[in-house]
């Protein structure tokens, strides 16, 4: 398995979906993984194939934010990153003997140039701005051309556009991300405070936050505030109202803000998958309030598992509507047996996972 993303410790926002599935599937007894990324915590039977001298190269790649954060703010050192991680990947492929190769982010598919093994490659939404470079999908075709593939999003909505572009070549497979174990065990109050409190959990980038200040303005104040959680990743001004706490992680929203919270909002216009932070809060059974984009239609249904606003009026109707507690927990619940029915744990996650494995070996013979 490859990925570019990788959290140093428990606490480290970044790539923890990644150190969920690594986990998931070393607890499997039908397979054995190694794993090239950014140095943290991995299981113990979990093999690592980063050299040292990677290991150090892909730490100072996510301390500067990653590859997607440097094509947005730093376009001549991101070509100058990419060139590398090409280099250093293929690298890599090369000298790690695999069944299959697992693939994050189809950028890190590219340097499978040259060999033919077979390749699960995970799709996420940030994945289709990398689509939209020329001559990108050219590229990724000749890669595909070469093995037996499976593109797997994690979200049902991103498969036509990737069948038009890769449907002859590749199955399109989408498999859902899973859910910590620990989100479904949590027992949420429903609040009973006079003041109401909203979390907004996100990068902090304009199309990440997307239309939550303006249209929030005037809405919130002394008593339905609003707590922004998440690293500073473009300079953004934030309005008075916000109260800004920086990155978080899972322990701390679990053990204080989720249990206090009316919801979770996101307004973003962002290229989303399916959110891990809106799963994990329907899991917990705290409902969401989100902008109307493919990616949160594929996970809410409106006014039963939270609510999706299109303008500002249908935002304040919905932070008053998930503010009556009835409404509350009746969302939240069925936002958690939907999740539960949908998507399920990291464990159903990495069996999904196996199938496909398997299924590209199956090809083979």
């Amino acid at each position: 398995m490859t990925s570019t993303s990788y959290p140093e410790g428990p606490q480290d926002w970044r790539g923890r979906f990644i150190a969920n599935l690594v986990t998931a599937l070393a607890a499997r007894d039908d397979m054995t993984l190694s794993l090239w990324a950014p140095p943290g915590q991995i299981p113990a039977a979990v093999a690592s194939a980063s050299t040292s001298a990677d290991a150090e190269w892909l730490a100072r790649l996510a301390q500067r934010g990653g590859i997607a954060h440097l094509m947005r703010v730093h376009r001549v050192q991101a070509i100058g990153t990419i060139l590398g991680l090409v280099l250093r990947l293929g690298r890599a492929y090369r000298k790690q003997r695999a069944d299959v190769a697992h693939v994050n982010w189809l950028q890190n598919a590219l340097p499978l140039w040259g060999s033919t093994t077979p390749a699960l490659i995970t799709v996420l939404g940030t994945d289709f701005a990398l689509l939209r470079l020329p001559g990108m999908k050219m590229l990724l075709r000749a890669v595909l051309r070469q093995r037996r593939a499976i593109l797997a999003p994690n979200a049902e909505w991103m498969r036509p556009a990737l069948e038009q572009a890769f449907g002859d070549l590749a199955e399109i497979r989408p498999i859902a991300f899973g859910v910590d174990d620990s989100w479904f065990e949590m027992v949420r109050p429903i609040p009973t405070d006079s003041t109401r409190h909203w979390l907004a959990i996100t990068r902090l980038t304009k199309n990440k936050i997307g239309h939550l200040f303006d249209w929030g303005d005037g809405l919130f104040g002394p008593q339905r505030q609003l707590h922004l959680f998440g690293p500073m990743q473009e300079q953004i001004d934030l309005p008075s109202w916000v109260q800004y706490h920086g990155p978080t992680h899972p322990a701390e929203l679990q053990e204080r803000w989720f249990p206090m919270a009316c919801g979770l909002i996101t307004l973003s216009r962002h290229d989303e998958g399916r959110p891990q932070v809106m799963l994990e809060a329907m899991a917990a059974g705290l409902p969401v309030l989100a902008s109307d984009l493919p990616a949160h239609r594929d996970v809410l249904q409106h006014g039963k598992t939270g609510w999706l606003a299109a303008g500002p009026g249908q935002l304040s109707q919905g932070l008053e509507w998930l503010e009556d507690p009835v409404n509350n927990r009746a969302a939240g619940q069925a936002a958690r047996r939907w999740v539960m029915d949908s998507v399920g744990t990291w464990a159903s996650c990495a069996g999904r996972y196996a199938a496909a494995y398997a299924s590209l070996l199956e090809r083979r013979t």
